[in-house]
């Protein structure tokens, strides 16, 4: 009865304690399953450490020209057609040459004459220096000497300059390789340099163009071998050697990029490779074969320099100093100081 009563009376202050006791204990139980819920467990296990990097790009080759004429005119001739196979040298079109052949006719007309205008004044005046005559008279007969000689040499060098403008009326490639493009593939049609361009690439030459980061170009070095796998055969991959690391930034790139140029050891005889094929290159730095290891975030080094790891001994964790090795790619080596299979606790 007398408790009833205190419960009548207090029932609100009873209220209250239960309702903080029972928001202490949510608490507690909230804590206590983040605490354990922060705790990650791994399973010491053996695997290869590799230490690569990959990096992305497409072939392009060594040899590769771009063709136009010297001056405009009227395209006579188009020896070859995209997609043929041609030869170091080898003309692939030209203009018309009649205009410049009327005009070499003309000037060898006038190197004949002034040819011949030379060798009579030279003929005339033999014995100019011997005879007796004025001084004025000899300093005549020098200049007119000179003045032939003159005549002639600009002679023979406009019959050379258009000797010139008629080989560039024929457009040769200086490298062999397939044809791949020609502005102006049509004889008959007036053209500039500009709108005749001929493309030309040698297949022999390609290689594998891939783009590193200024943070990771560091890391590389002539000689370096890599495996390139194109998209087109990712089920062949291609050994490659670095040939060359670019000394300045790539142009119209995103970033600070250099070029790795990377030959490529395959047999292109059949054209399969071809330009601007993608691909990924991918370069092992190091690599460590079957050992023991664990996230490198679960072991710890304290102030003394001792390094340990939380490990389940029976049904209770303990710290456990531990000798470690190399650590690639966030994995750590363990050398010694657990097994295979032991289990350990990141915090």
């Amino acid at each position: 009865m007398k408790l009833g009563k205190i419960f009548k009376k207090f029932w609100w202050v009873i209220l209250i304690v239960i309702l903080v006791g029972g928001f202490l204990w949510l608490q507690a139980v909230a804590k206590s399953k983040a605490a354990n819920a922060s705790v990650k467990t791994e399973v010491v296990t053996r695997q290869d450490l590799v230490d690569s990097l990959s990096e992305s790009g497409q072939i392009d080759s060594q040899e590769k020209v771009e063709l136009n004429f010297q001056t405009s005119g009227l395209l006579a001739w188009v020896g070859v057609k995209e997609g043929d196979y041609v030869k170091k040298n080898q003309v692939l079109a030209s203009l018309d040459k009649r205009e410049l052949q009327n005009q070499m006719s003309q000037l060898l007309n006038s190197y004949m004459t002034n040819r011949w205008n030379f060798e009579q004044a030279q003929a005339n005046n033999v014995n100019w220096q011997t005879n007796a005559m004025s001084d004025s008279a000899r300093d005549t007969i020098r200049r007119t000497l000179d003045e032939t000689q003159f005549s002639l040499n600009n002679a023979v060098l406009n019959v050379q300059a258009e000797d010139l403008a008629m080989k560039f009326a024929n457009l040769w490639t200086p490298i062999e390789g397939i044809v791949t493009n020609i502005d102006a593939p049509t004889a008959g049609q007036n053209i500039s340099p500009a709108t005749a361009t001929f493309e030309v690439i040698n297949p022999k030459t390609i290689y594998f163009s891939a783009t590193a980061d200024q943070s990771d170009v560091t890391k590389f070095k002539v000689g370096q071998k890599g495996s390139i796998v194109l998209d087109s055969f990712v089920d062949k991959p291609i050994d490659g050697t670095i040939t060359e690391i670019g000394f300045t930034p790539m142009a119209n790139q995103t970033g600070t990029v250099y070029e790795l140029k990377i030959a490529m050891n395959v047999d292109n005889s059949d054209y399969s490779y071809r330009m601007g094929m993608t691909g990924d290159v991918n370069f092992i730095f190091r690599e460590i074969k079957n050992v023991l290891t664990v996230p490198a975030s679960y072991v710890k080094t304290d102030a003394n320099g001792v390094t340990t790891v939380l490990k389940m001994v029976g049904k209770t964790k303990q710290k456990v100093e531990v000798k470690t090795g190399a650590t690639i790619d966030g994995n750590t080596e363990i050398v010694s100081g657990l097994n295979e299979k032991d289990v350990i606790y990141s915090n």
